[in-house]
C-alpha cells in the first residue's frame, strides 16, 4: 500500500514554461492527503518558492524537500538542514572567473528570493550575456562570497548544453566536497549541493520520520539530480521527457510532464492506494 508519494516539481510536476502546478495537480494532491497519504515535493528550489508554484495552496508542501533535500520538513516541521561551506563556493566562484566560461555561482537568501545574486568580479560579462534567469529570479552581483555558510546555491549558465557538461565535470574533480548536478533537461542551471547529502537521503529520512518502509513510497523524477530519489525506492517512476540515465534507473515510465500524467498518477493512487501501482500507471 502507497504511504509517501514525493515528486520533483520543475519538468516533472510542472511542464517546463509553467509558473505553477496545475489546478488538476493541486487538487490530486489533496485527494492523496485525504486518504491519509503523505505528499511532498522533492525540488532544487527553496521553500518560499511554494507559495507561487502550488497557487498559495500549502498544503501541498507542508511535507518536503527542499533545495535538492538539504531542507527538509514534514507536516510544517523543518527535520533536517544541511549547509554549503562558503570556502567551497568561493572556489566554485573564482573557477568560473578564471575560466570566463558565461556561467556564474548564484548564492541564495532563503527567506527572499529577491535577495539571489551572481558571484564575479567581472560584472560586465554578466551584464553582456547575462542568463536567462537575470531580472526574473537572479537580481544582483557581488564580487565575493561571504565567510559563512548557505542553504542553497547554484550555477547561472549563457553557455552551450555541452559547456556546461564540461564545467560540471571539471568542478566535480576541483571541489569534490560538493555536488554538482542538471536540475533540468531544459533550464540552464547546474545545481551545487553539500556532497553528503542528495534527493536520495531526504526521501529515506522522510520515510524513516513517518515510519514507512520504502517499498510503501512512490517518487517521480525526470533530471540527473533526481536520479538519488529515483533509485532510492523500488516504485520509482520517470516521465517521458526524462534524462536518459532516469529513464534507464526508474522503474516505471509514464507519458511526458506536459501531459499532466503526475497529476493523473497522483490521482489514481489517492483512489486506490493498495492496488499495484503497474495497473494504475497503465492507464495514464
Amino acid at each position: 500500500m502507497v504511504k509517501l508519494v514525493m515528486t520533483d516539481l520543475d519538468d516533472t510536476l510542472i511542464p517546463f514554461g509553467f509558473d505553477h502546478a496545475s489546478l488538476k495537480a493541486i487538487s490530486a494532491i489533496h485527494a492523496l492527503v485525504n486518504a491519509g497519504i503523505h505528499f511532498g515535493p522533492v525540488t532544487g528550489r527553496m521553500p518560499a518558492s511554494m507559495k507561487w508554484m502550488f497557487q498559495g495552496d500549502e498544503v501541498c508542501y507542508r511535507t518536503g524537500a527542499f533545495a535538492n533535500g538539504q531542507i527538509v520538513t514534514v507536516d510544517g516541521i523543518a527535520i533536517q538542514r544541511v549547509m554549503i561551506s562558503g570556502e567551497d563556493l568561493r572556489k566554485v566562484a573564482v573557477y568560473l572567473d578564471r575560466m570566463d566560461a558565461d556561467a556564474w555561482l548564484a548564492i541564495y537568501n532563503p527567506d527572499d528570493l529577491n535577495d539571489t545574486n551572481l558571484v564575479t568580479r567581472f560584472p560586465e560579462r554578466v551584464a553582456s550575456n547575462p542568463p536567462d534567469t537575470w531580472g526574473k529570479s537572479v537580481f544582483g552581483v557581488v564580487p565575493d562570497v561571504q565567510d559563512r555558510d548557505y542553504l542553497k546555491a547554484n550555477i547561472q549558465c549563457s553557455c552551450s548544453r555541452d559547456q556546461m557538461t564540461q564545467l560540471r565535470d571539471n568542478l566535480r574533480e576541483l571541489v569534490p566536497s560538493l555536488s554538482f548536478v542538471m536540475p533540468s533537461m531544459t533550464a540552464k542551471v547546474i545545481d551545487v549541493n553539500a556532497g553528503e547529502w542528495d534527493k536520495g537521503d531526504s526521501v529515506r529520512l522522510i520515510a524513516d520520520y513517518l515510519d514507512v518502509s520504502l517499498d510503501e513510497v512512490v517518487v517521480f523524477g525526470d533530471s540527473e539530480n533526481d536520479l538519488p530519489m529515483i533509485e532510492a525506492v523500488p516504485d520509482s517512476v520517470a516521465v517521458a521527457n526524462s534524462d536518459k540515465n532516469v529513464m534507464r534507473a526508474a522503474r516505471w515510465k509514464i507519458p511526458d510532464s506536459k501531459s499532466d500524467s503526475v497529476a493523473k498518477a497522483i490521482e489514481s493512487i489517492a483512489m486506490y492506494p493498495e492496488k499495484p501501482l503497474e495497473e494504475l500507471l497503465k492507464a495514464i
